[in-house]
């Protein structure tokens, strides 16, 4: 779970204007930090099938956003991409 701390500097770094904090950027960005702490977890504990199911939902969910954010604006979505470091 992610701190109050963490998802406000996750905020400031992909927000669009000041108010921004649910647009599709900082949904995804939200997202894929949630699912790198959920699967060091899941490297741990092999046997957590009810985080597993949590995190193939979560997974899921992001690939949604960026599927959205890449139909409104390619330029966006690129961006995202790069700066989460994600491969697609």
């Amino acid at each position: 779970m992610l701190s109050t701390k963490q998802k406000s500097s996750i905020i400031q770094k992909f927000k669009i204007n000041e108010k921004d904090t649910g647009s599709a950027n900082v949904q995804a960005a939200i997202l894929t930090k949630q699912i790198d702490e959920l699967s060091t977890h899941l490297k741990k504990h092999k046997k957590d099938i009810h985080s597993k199911r949590g995190l193939l939902k979560m997974v899921s969910k992001r690939r949604k956003m960026l599927d959205y954010l890449s139909k409104t604006d390619e330029k966006k979505y690129k961006k995202v991409i790069k700066e989460l470091g994600l491969k697609r």
